[in-house]
């Protein structure tokens, strides 16, 4: 921070084109959540061709969650030595292979083949854990907010994954839309190699990743945003994955596996929009106004769907807000993450958050799963324990220390 306040006069020359970065890295994250959210979209027809039960779905969902999410936390750490433009190539091309082998299972029809895909799919999911700290090095303390607000627009990949992906698989093939999928991963992982530079402020961290990750958990400010982030983007992932699942199962006569593809698209949309909202209002109001607004909104927005209100306008705004909501909450995390982390622990704290989001996002499909009651045909017990969770997020945020706009 203090070689942050004592260079900026150099470092604003330095820094020329640091929107542009951050824009082509958010593409690239794009592009790294489209591939991580590539099962979600077609989840009704892999129930259908294999057979799946409630339960078997509900895992085929979360697989690719579970580890993206702890993946986070390497990818994180290497990015504090390697940094952004090496990682995001890596995690690009790293996963790419993970979606021709969902192409394989989907085509042979093998379950156990689309687990150890998901699973591997899981790579492209920690994308994001390179974002925050190659982001944040591109920006002044002041303005990391705004920095790592533009870059979580990247999770519109889950957007396009839910809008195209079907809409792909009719009109041209389920096995042409995933091998179109890996092209584009290719192509952008080129882009990136050739255009994309880390800051020049970034410094290589020499640490070894056991001690870096062990230091970032002595930090309380790592414990304090993982539990926050676990709701807000966890919710969002949740959500993200298990609303065509949801959707098509309690509104089966109104929805179909399209229709639920472009409300889940419209639900991605609202929570990035709102992300670099969040970012900048903490900027300049601070991360725990934002944060508390969020995760009110959350709570009573998903009494309302735990209501099961009928299909139409009041469905739609509910989830969209809700959307909104999170996406704030998520722009609020990370904005009160950079001023209260030292520098050279930005990467490792960033991923340990970050895997914490992915956790909570893992968690609520299996949940809602166990927990569907086909008698009355409700998932009330599960979206429950989101109010319930979220009301104790909203008490422990409101207990924190605020991180001051513009330190």
């Amino acid at each position: 921070m203090q070689a942050t306040s004592t260079q900026q006069p150099p470092e604003r020359t330095e820094l020329r084109g640091q929107l542009g970065q951050i824009l082509l890295a958010t593409f690239a994250s794009t592009i790294g959540f489209w591939a991580w959210m590539v099962i979600a979209p077609l989840q009704k027809t892999y129930a259908t061709e294999m057979g799946l039960d409630e339960g078997q779905i509900s895992l085929m969902l979360a697989m690719p969650v579970l580890v993206g999410a702890l993946g986070r936390i390497v990818v994180g750490a290497l990015t504090d030595r390697f940094g952004g433009r090496k990682m995001f190539t890596f995690v690009l091309l790293g996963s790419m292979p993970a979606v021709l082998l969902v192409a394989l299972a989907g085509t042979l029809k093998s379950f156990p083949l689309l687990m150890v895909a998901g699973f591997y799919l899981g790579v492209a999911g920690t994308i994001f854990a390179v974002g925050v700290p190659f982001s944040s090095a591109w920006y002044v303390a002041k303005r990391r907010g705004f920095a790592t607000g533009v870059f979580g627009m990247g999770m519109i990949g889950t957007a396009v994954s839910a809008f195209f992906t079907p809409r792909l698989a009719e009109s041209i093939g389920y096995l042409p839309t995933h091998l179109l999928i890996a092209a584009i991963m290719v192509a952008t992982a080129i882009v990136v190699w050739l255009f994309l530079r880390d800051s020049p402020v970034w410094e290589s961290s020499r640490q070894p990743f056991i001690p870096k990750v062990v230091g970032a958990l002595r930090l309380p400010i790592t414990w304090e945003m993982s539990f926050l982030y676990a709701i807000v983007f966890g919710g969002f992932v949740a959500f993200a994955t298990f609303l065509p699942k949801y959707l098509t199962t309690i509104y089966p006569d109104d929805v179909d596996p399209i229709g639920a593809g472009t409300r889940t698209a419209l639900f991605a949309v609202a929570a990035v929009v709102a992300r670099p909202i969040g970012g900048v209002l903490s900027d300049r109001l601070g991360p725990k106004i934002v944060s508390l607004v969020s995760l009110a909104g959350i709570v009573s927005l998903a009494y309302v769907v735990g209501q099961q209100p009928p299909e139409g306008i009041l469905t739609g705004v509910t989830f969209i807000a809700m959307a909104g909501a999170m996406g704030l909450g998520m722009g609020a995390v990370f904005a009160w993450v950079g001023p209260s982390t030292p520098k050279d622990k930005v990467g490792a704290v960033s991923g340990v958050v970050a895997a914490a989001g992915g956790l909570g996002g893992y968690f609520p499909p299996l949940v809602m799963g166990a927990t569907y009651n086909p008698e009355t045909n409700s998932y009330a017990l599960g979206l429950w324990l989101l109010v319930i969770v979220g009301a104790v997020a909203l008490v422990v945020a409101g207990m924190l220390r605020d991180a001051r706009p513009g330190s």
